[in-house]
């Protein structure tokens, strides 16, 4: 079995997914997936804070509990398909790592409600964590990486190395065809960083 590194940059209802194997010159895109996590059907799924602002508490509360359960379980029925399907191809996931936003920890249920901005914060840390207990479920550990610390992380990790993998990355979408957007490519870089980490 080859290892590979999951690398995952989540919106709100879905997350872009890289899988990546190898080493140096030699990494390679394995698996790349759209992974949506929500039923689109069901109101206020993609939003759940934004939902929930106009509901009485207790309600909110239920409404943003509801929807993740149905977000973790999408998730984890999600990743489980790639891990299985990269294990059929001979290819040991060893690691996941999820970009981060620059948030501060947030507040109690009652304040993000009563703020725009903690609302979309709190969307964003809602969907994440359901990649990250998806990654627990199936007993994978789970890197976060802030997304404006990822270049210092690149180089940290990489050193001089480090332009020729991002070049590389970068001109990949040439080789694989679309799509390959700044999701893709952040998802990739995400990836090469644990994936360098020793095996445990």
């Amino acid at each position: 079995m080859q290892r590979c590194a999951i690398g995952i940059r989540v919106h709100s209802g879905w997350g872009a997914l890289v899988a990546l194997s190898g080493q140096g010159a030699k990494l390679e895109v394995v698996e790349r997936r759209r992974l949506e996590i929500i039923d689109p059907r069901s109101p206020g799924a993609a939003q759940p804070f934004h939902f929930a602002e106009r509901l009485e508490l207790g309600k909110a509360q239920e409404h943003v509990k509801r929807c993740a359960d149905s977000s973790c379980a999408r998730a984890l029925d999600a990743m489980r398909q790639v891990v299985n399907e990269l294990e059929r191809r001979s290819y040991k996931v060893a690691r996941v790592a999820i970009l981060l936003s620059s948030g501060q920890p947030l507040p109690a249920f009652e304040k993000i409600l009563a703020s725009h901005a903690l609302i979309h914060t709190a969307e964003g840390e809602f969907f994440r964590q359901a990649f990250r207990d998806a990654a627990e479920a199936l007993k994978l550990p789970a890197t976060g990486i802030r997304e404006r610390e990822l270049e210092s992380k690149i180089k940290a990790v990489f050193g001089q190395r480090a332009p020729g993998l991002q070049k590389r990355v970068a001109a990949l979408g040439r080789v694989l065809g679309p799509p390959w957007t700044a999701d893709q490519k952040l998802a990739t870089l995400t990836a090469a960083v644990v994936l360098a980490q020793p095996a445990r």
